[in-house]
């Protein structure tokens, strides 16, 4: 009898054993920071011909502080954020449009829409605008001229698991005029912002020239369009697998990235930045190679938004 209850109690602990190991499998592996508790804080001065000011700019990353106009450092964080160090002709420049903000015990992360201003000798004054955004990729600094600002953002990081979404909470101040505001030309564009939140799941590859192209498998896309007093908790965004476009419920916004008018880059295996050519959508059972995950006050490309419109984010979660 003795040795029987011991088998039982083995057998008992062996089923926990193997319960507790499939629930573990079946985790979905997390990208670093995604709490948004730790960030970097980098302090600087412009160039005194454009005024000299102190720029503090803020990265989601392991907690430090550096007093030095330098590239941005990545270390082991999968997150980029819009906020840049710029040299231009051996003029330093700083955008800041996303910060900390403390929360409870921790800290969320603060996507704002801004106009950056630019005097320089107090006599040219150019005003661009600047949308918050936070993303999975890096941004190559400094940043050397204003061309072509979306082929600066190399969106995506290595991922190769199945995911059924993602869960954050969110706070959004959302809903005003859109404007495009290049510091060359100022015109409004028609409908009110909204916040802008996506994960794409893709299997990439490269040709022989280092061209990215890819399948996209899986879309999680929405807009956010009403404000809201206090903090959404919780909140999930499913991803879809499979040819999106078929779905009833399929917007213009989440299609395929071409390259061109829907552009999009990543980094190739070169440390390159190439468009990403999404040639087709993915069938049901393939596995990704990367994922992107993006955060944004407002949508429309480069120089588009809503000068005041705020998206806050918090406690980023992939869901298995």
């Amino acid at each position: 009898m003795f040795y029987g209850k011991i088998k039982s109690y083995l057998a008992a602990f062996f089923v926990l054993f193997c319960v507790a190991d499939i629930y573990a499998q079946q985790e979905a592996t997390q990208l670093k920071y995604s709490d948004m508790n730790n960030w970097v804080t980098r302090e600087f001065r412009e160039s005194s011909i454009i005024g000299g000011t102190k720029r503090t700019l803020y990265e989601i990353g392991a907690t430090d502080t550096i007093k030095e106009a330098k590239p941005h450092e990545h270390g082991d964080s999968p997150w980029e954020t819009s906020s840049v160090y710029a040299r231009v002709s051996g003029i330093t420049k700083g955008s800041s449009t996303v910060f900390p903000e403390k929360r409870g015990d921790g800290y969320a992360a603060r996507l704002e829409t801004r106009l950056e201003e630019v005097v320089v000798l107090g006599i040219i004054n150019l005003k661009v605008l600047a949308t918050g955004t936070i993303f999975s990729g890096s941004i190559t600094e400094p940043v050397k001229d204003s061309k072509d600002p979306m082929q600066k953002l190399m969106q995506g990081v290595p991922y190769t698991e199945r995911i059924s979404g993602i869960k954050f909470d969110y706070k959004a101040k959302t809903g005003g005029k859109r404007i495009k505001a290049t510091g060359f030309s100022r015109s409004d564009l028609p409908g009110k912002n909204e916040a802008d939140v996506c994960v794409i799941l893709q299997k990439r590859w490269e040709d022989a020239d280092g061209n990215i192209y890819a399948k996209r498998l899986g879309t999680g896309w929405t807009r956010i369009k009403e404000s809201t007093d206090d903090w959404i908790n919780g909140f999930i965004l499913p991803v879809k697998y499979g040819d999106l476009s078929k779905s009833a419920e399929f917007e213009s916004y989440q299609d395929l990235f071409d390259g061109k008018e829907r552009l999009v880059c990543g980094k190739n295996s070169k440390g390159q930045n190439r468009p990403i050519i999404e040639t087709a959508w993915g069938s049901e059972d393939e596995e990704p190679t990367h994922i992107i995950i993006r955060f944004s006050a407002g949508y429309g490309g480069a120089y588009v938004g809503a000068v005041g419109d705020i998206l806050w984010i918090d406690n980023v979660e992939i869901l298995k």
